[in-house]
């Protein structure tokens, strides 16, 4: 009898199999936990599919095709007309403060050569700056500090524009050239440099990079037949969609003129 083997036991499942089914049982139990814990509000329910529908573009079956269209329409004027106007204040508040920038400048030059303009066009604005106000002869580097604080000042009116707004730096020279081995070699140099220093500038104040453009004109667009009216830097600033005028002609420069 001692010789005699003990029979085999039967083959069950796993032991890890015990443990996973006390898992999801505890998890069966704390989801309907959370269930019987929630409050369904079938008002906010309902606003929120009324919401995704209109998102999405549904129409709503009761309404036809018409009626939806003309009412998006509507809407769409509606919201138009308040961004319009919204643009027009921002631009006439800009405006104002960019006239006291100029005149503050043109009262601390007393030489009727160094008076900055404020030009207006359709759709765009310019302010024609004198380079000797900014710039020393032949020299391409802002070091006048009542320049920098002139910059600085737009650049704080320009923060507050729409951003519909490019701002387009140019810089022209007299007619008479030069030429030089060491940069500014000609009349081109100087006048791309005198651009790009004056953009340098408006980004070290927080100008977005991308709503400025450098162009230079060297003595190939003379204001007049004096020197001293060629050599000047252009800030213009013009909207993306030209088919609004930026400006409106009873708004701001009326009161102006």
């Amino acid at each position: 009898m001692a010789n005699k083997k003990c029979p085999e036991c039967p083959k069950c499942l796993p032991g890890w199999l015990v443990q996973f089914g006390d898992l999801m049982s505890l998890l069966l139990t704390f989801f309907i936990l959370l269930l019987s814990m929630a409050v369904m509000d079938k008002k906010k329910v309902e606003e929120y599919f009324d919401i995704m529908k209109k998102a999405m573009g549904f129409i709503d079956a009761s309404t036809d095709i018409q009626t939806q269209s003309e009412k998006h329409s509507t809407e769409t004027s509606n919201s138009s007309n308040d961004d319009t106007d919204s643009n027009d204040e921002s631009m006439e508040e800009s405006m104002q403060e960019v006239t006291e920038l100029v005149n503050q400048m043109n009262d601390i030059s007393t030489i009727e050569t160094e008076q900055i303009q404020l030009e207006k066009g359709q759709n765009e604005f310019t302010l024609d700056i004198p380079s000797t106000i900014m710039f020393e002869e032949g020299e391409y580097n802002i070091t006048n500090p009542n320049s920098k604080r002139f910059i600085a000042k737009v650049a704080r009116v320009i923060r507050t524009m729409p951003q519909a707004f490019n701002i387009e730096i140019i810089g022209h020279t007299a007619t008479n050239g030069f030429k030089d081995d060491k940069i500014p070699r000609d009349n081109w140099d100087l006048s791309a440099l005198r651009s790009i220093s004056v953009v340098k500038e408006l980004i070290k104040n927080r100008i977005d990079p991308s709503s400025l453009k450098v162009s230079a004109y060297s003595s190939y667009h003379p204001k007049s037949e004096l020197a001293s009216d060629n050599r000047r830097v252009e800030m213009k600033f013009f909207a993306d969609n030209t088919n609004d005028d930026i400006l409106s002609e009873e708004s701001f420069f009326d009161r102006l003129e």
